[in-house]
């Protein structure tokens, strides 16, 4: 940036998941202007979704909600929801940045959120929220803590018969919004953008998408979860009873060379046996069965939840990988074999349902984004930073900095730590005028 340009103090934070809030919530509470850039129509990120969280087994939307509610209310903070980037241009203390926000067809600044629009919609369409296992209205907020607490409605499934419209009294429905971009400027830009989860489609030995009592550790949360499509209560999707043996089987899409994900996804391990010390709080009786290749307890009090998964709550742990999954045609229930590699045993065992946990990977489209940015990606696709040790949040482009997955896997508090230190990285770049 040369000497004579005009320097900007507001800082842009692209993802609104735990780690992006926090970096928001700490930048704006020194004084400095955020703009926080999410693409759904609520912030929340994939935390929204969780029931509980490891390893204290604290309840996610506990914690989760007075955090949205800070942002929501912080005067240094402005969310721009339903929101994507286009472009980002300049330098460190001087970025230009496009964003596309899209149109809700309901007014922000009118909607309450008192749903009356939604109970009045006639159309039903899966919910992606809960992992499409439920449903939603084709007016919705994506959950019932939603911020901002504003309706959206879905054009590709909205039949336009404009019976919202006609029993909202505050006159927030206006089918004539349009697509609209905002020009932004900002000093330095914060990459918060999260994660997917591997598709565990591409090991069809293990039944999903074939078998309907195969389900994935998300679909999992949802059932258990009290705001879920089955509040709260955990069944076998394919008759609706309560299955009485549980299989989860680990490391599905981590580890593993052949399917190019070669590394830990680190999280897998832990999100797995909370969701096994679930399934036994919820059917104190049922059988629950870990299937795994190595566990990896690194954080503090893991071990110790590892522990009393088998002690206090009698989880099975089975050190091997599974073979394929038959379905039986009565009974529709799981079947398969697994070589115990501890004992040397080979097992034939059957569920009722089985759980699979499948590994973390880099963000929808975080190779282009990276690309628009100039960004160096590693190995495994996700952001490559200076140095692990020395810069741990910053990129090659100066200003532009990360935390939460953007650059690798993190669980809740590792995510809340990296947007803790890249807001104190980012207020330090403004207030010393670019100077590293």
């Amino acid at each position: 940036m040369s000497n004579g340009a005009a320097r900007s103090n507001n800082v842009l934070v692209v993802g609104g998941g735990v780690a992006g809030m926090q970096a928001a919530l700490d930048v704006a509470n020194q004084g400095y202007k955020v703009y926080l850039v999410e693409k759904a129509p609520s912030i929340g990120g994939r935390m929204a979704a969780l029931d509980k969280t490891f390893p204290t087994l604290d309840c996610s939307a506990c914690i989760l909600t007075p955090r949205l509610s800070e942002v929501a209310r912080h005067p240094n903070i402005e969310l721009l929801t339903y929101s994507e980037v286009q472009s980002v241009e300049g330098s460190l203390g001087d970025f230009t940045v496009r964003v596309l926000r899209k149109a809700r067809y309901v007014r922000e600044d009118r909607c309450s959120g008192c749903g009356d629009c939604a109970r009045e919609c006639p159309v039903e369409v899966p919910n992606e929220f809960d992992e499409f296992l439920g449903f939603r209205k084709a007016i919705y907020v994506m959950f019932p803590q939603s911020t901002p607490n504003v309706y959206t409605i879905d054009a590709e499934h909205c039949i336009r018969c404009k019976r919202c419209e006609r029993v909202c009294e505050r006159g927030a429905i206006d089918f004539d919004m349009q697509d609209e971009i905002v020009e932004l400027k900002v000093g330095v830009v914060v990459l918060s953008i999260g994660y997917k989860l591997f598709d565990v489609r591409q090991y069809p030995r293990l039944g999903y998408g074939h078998h309907r009592n195969v389900i994935t550790a998300m679909e999992f949360e949802r059932l258990i979860n009290a705001a879920g499509p089955t509040k709260g209560h955990l069944i076998r999707l394919s008759d609706g009873r309560m299955p009485k043996r549980i299989g989860f089987i680990q490391c599905v899409g981590a580890r593993d060379v052949k399917k190019g994900v070669p590394n830990c996804s680190r999280v897998c391990c832990m999100y797995g046996i909370k969701n096994a010390v679930m399934a036994r709080e919820h059917y104190p009786d049922a059988e629950v069965t870990v299937y795994y290749a190595d566990i990896r307890a690194f954080g503090k009090g893991f071990e110790e939840f590892y522990e009393m998964a088998k002690t206090r709550f009698g989880v099975k742990f089975i050190k091997g990988r599974v073979g394929e999954i038959v379905e039986d045609p009565e009974t529709a229930n799981l079947q398969f074999y697994v070589e115990d590699t501890l004992s040397g045993e080979i097992l034939d065992v059957e569920h009722d349902m089985i759980v699979l946990c499948p590994g973390l990977q880099p963000a929808e489209d975080l190779d282009k984004l990276a690309e628009m940015l100039g960004l160096d990606t590693s190995t495994d696709g996700y952001i490559e930073t200076r140095d692990a040790f020395a810069a741990p949040l910053e990129t090659n482009h100066p200003g532009i900095l990360v935390c939460g997955c953007a650059d690798g896997p993190k669980d809740i508090p590792d995510s809340v730590t990296a947007g803790s230190a890249a807001a104190m990285k980012a207020t330090i770049l403004l207030s010393s005028g670019g100077a590293k």
